[in-house]
């Protein structure tokens, strides 16, 4: 039996929270009876600088038994942030995590599964892959499918219709600790450490109460974190432009010089200026996009924390 670990992030989730933790507490007794978990398993939630009452409701299910447990940062650092708090917690207490959102919209019967892959198959990384969306909006599915395809085409190595929601035993935790990128991208530098995987279904529930959080806006920010993170291709596209305008240039001159020679040439003002503000505008945005890349390098030789725990509330017999 291994000692599993439960990781969620949370934000502003005080609709949610109780009801998906007696959910969650079923599938854990139901797990533990079976002899697949240890009765030692835990749920960690990490409340990621909540400004409801999450962390008052943490708080009370921690202090009605053994099962949850939990920590605060400091302030809101994002998604993927807190749940690398989450596992770095959990590291050291568990052989195994997985983790998933708290509003329980990830398939709950799907984790029993990851449990026989990683006990019976050996596999270290167990992705829950969406096979249906059905619970999510028309709006939401539309911006996931424009997501994995953006990832796709700019290179970026992914597996299509996960987020993150996984399970990752303790030794994928312990390389994981080695990386310290400033610029977190979890859901493809997990994907490239190279340890066995494995996929089991995820039928996408309604969620229990309120709303998202991760809006379009989160969404594309996610993407330009994952692209920029993980690929060069948009400085390559940009010198594959600059090499199409040259060409486009040469024909001018060339077009030009007949132009004169056959005296059929007249100079104009209207597409001179046009020239001028599309190769501004060129210039304009390829110097944004290495900028991007600049800002990155950046942030990353600053090697600053990526969170800090202002309360913890686990077991010292942990």
């Amino acid at each position: 039996m291994i000692r599993l670990a439960i990781v969620s992030p949370c934000y502003n989730e005080e609709a949610v929270l109780e009801q998906a933790a007696g959910k969650i507490a079923e599938v854990m007794k139901s797990l533990i009876a079976k002899g697949k978990i240890a009765d030692d398993s835990f749920v960690l939630y990490v409340n990621d600088g909540s400004q409801d009452a999450t962390w008052d409701i943490i708080t009370r299910l921690y202090e009605q038994g053994n099962m949850f447990y939990g920590i605060s940062l400091a302030q809101n650092v994002g998604h993927q942030n807190a749940l690398m708090a989450g596992m770095m917690t959990a590291r050291t207490m568990a052989d195994a995590v997985i983790t998933m959102d708290c509003d329980l919209q990830d398939d709950v019967n799907a984790i029993e599964e990851m449990i026989d892959k990683h006990s019976g198959e050996g596999a270290d990384i167990i992705f829950g892959v969406k096979v249906s969306r059905d619970a999510d909006s028309r709006r939401k599915r539309y911006s996931a499918e424009l997501y994995y395809k953006a990832l796709k085409a700019m290179g970026v190595k992914t597996v299509y219709n996960h987020a993150d929601f996984r399970l990752l035993s303790r030794r994928v935790l312990d390389t994981l600790a080695l990386y310290p990128e400033r610029n977190l991208y979890l859901r493809g530098l997990i994907t490239s450490l190279g340890y066995k995987t494995s996929t089991v279904d995820d039928v996408i529930q309604p969620r229990l109460a309120g709303e998202s959080k991760y809006t379009l806006r989160k969404m594309i920010r996610l993407a330009c974190d994952g692209i920029t993170s993980f690929s060069t291709r948009p400085i390559e596209l940009i010198i594959t432009a600059g090499l199409a305008m040259m060409f486009i240039a040469l024909c001018m001159f060339v077009y030009v010089i007949a132009s004169i020679c056959m005296q059929h040439y007249t100079a104009g003002w209207a597409s001179l200026m046009m020239s001028l503000w599309f190769i501004g505008s060129v210039v304009t945005i390829a110097i944004g996009i290495v900028g991007i890349y600049i800002g990155k390098i950046y942030m990353e030789v600053k090697r600053r924390p990526l969170y800090t725990i202002a309360q913890k509330l686990i077991k010292d017999n942990v």
